[in-house]
């Protein structure tokens, strides 16, 4: 049994298109739990990249999330980005607690009955990208500001300021250059904090039913605090649009690539719910790692001691790229009978709105294919232009015909 394997350096390398990493690839098939230094933070920590072991740690209480919190831990990101309260840095049974405050505006019901609200805005906005003109750039028209429109009435976000918000996640969720950039990215979330919590105040024993009304009333009951509230909004507002926003932009590169695939949803429509699944299985989205965990006890994974008191980065990514459980990962299969990935996390720290965003997702790209059946890229693939310096890579633009 070995309990300290050599350390390797692990930055996350900039790939244009929706290619996977090839140093998490070379984790996953030499080397499933390994030791790593970061760009920055500072120590070392472990890696561990296939899909049963990557649930395992998500899921064994033996790995805390709330250990981390205000720890250098190695990172990605010269900046922490969730707020020190989040509910990301939560276990249980206090991260029960505050995720069931929120869950109940996440509910299955309550989404469904926001489907006929995410259509009505897709035709919108696909025809404003129509009145644009062919050629014109499906990011700005459709990606972005749909989901922007979906979180800020989820939320209760006033429409005037959602161009801010989006502006604020944009910011926060790059790569800050030097420490300026660090303290303007601090600036930004004590601004977002002060702003929700204004925002709650005038909404203070309203009728309403979004986020922050919930909260709010939370709050008042005694169920939340002030800073776990801000907090816990702050994440799901910017989260709710920037990853849908390049999740989205991701799935409508694929679609408009992959030999085939927008022809077969255009005859089939029905298809749309299991395409979303094997995107969200097959998108390399995330960049890197994200938030790591601490073990609070000695663990065993495939033969490798980790200590109490080390650190335990995951990679989802890596997951559900695992041939184990998904053969041939780097094809992408429609006719995969069953899609078990773990694209919206895994244990209690699962994705709080996974129906809100697969529910936008089919409806983005089943409005698409219903509206705009013979949509193509106005510009060869090698040619679209990716961010580079987000933690959810994605097209910068598309530019589409149609």
């Amino acid at each position: 049994m070995s309990d300290r394997c050599p350390v390797r350096c692990y930055v996350p390398p900039n790939i244009a298109g929706v290619g996977f990493d090839p140093d998490l690839a070379a984790f996953s098939r030499d080397e499933p739990v390994a030791r790593i230094r970061m760009q920055f933070g500072s120590g070392e920590a472990w890696l561990v990249t296939r899909y049963e072991d990557v649930k395992f740690v998500t899921s064994d209480p033996r790995f805390s999330r709330a250990a981390i919190a205000g720890q250098p831990f190695p990172r990605m990101t010269k900046h922490i980005i969730p707020l020190d309260r989040a509910v990301s840095y939560a276990d249980p049974p206090g991260h029960a607690r505050i995720r069931r405050v929120a869950a109940k505006v996440f509910a299955q019901r309550n989404v469904e009955q926001l489907r006929a609200r995410a259509e009505q805005v897709v035709a919108e906005r696909i025809a404003a990208l129509v009145r644009a003109g062919s050629p014109a750039d499906l990011v700005e028209h459709v990606v972005a500001p749909f989901p922007m429109a979906m979180i800020g009435d989820v939320v209760g976000v006033p429409e005037d300021d959602r161009p801010w918000l989006m502006w604020c996640a944009e910011t926060l969720f790059s790569m800050a250059r030097d420490e300026s950039e660090v303290a303007r990215n601090g600036r930004i979330k004590d601004e977002l904090y002060a702003y929700f919590h204004k925002l709650v105040a005038r909404r203070r024993r309203s009728s309403g039913d979004d986020l922050l009304t919930v909260l709010g009333d939370a709050r008042d009951r005694g169920e939340i605090d002030d800073e776990e509230l801000g907090a816990l909004v702050v994440l799901v507002s910017l989260n709710g649009w920037h990853a849908v926003r390049y999740n989205s932009s991701n799935m409508v590169y694929v679609l408009l690539t992959e030999p085939g695939l927008r022809d077969r949803l255009v005859a089939e429509p029905g298809l749309v719910p299991h395409a979303v699944e094997e995107l969200l299985r097959f998108i390399p989205h995330k960049r890197g790692v994200g938030q790591p965990r601490v073990a609070t006890e000695d663990v065993v994974i495939r033969g490798v001691r980790i200590r109490a008191g080390d650190v335990v980065h995951v990679s989802y990514v890596t997951a559900n790229w695992d041939p184990e459980v998904f053969p041939d990962p780097e094809r992408f299969d429609l006719g995969r009978a069953e899609i078990p990935h773990v694209a919206f996390g895994h244990g209690p720290h699962y994705c709080v709105g996974p129906l809100l965003a697969r529910m936008e997702s089919q409806v983005l790209l089943g409005g698409l294919v219903e509206r705009l059946p013979r949509l193509r890229l106005a510009v060869p693939p090698e040619e679209v232009r990716w961010r580079q310096d987000v933690m959810i890579r994605g097209p910068v633009d598309l530019p589409v015909a149609w």
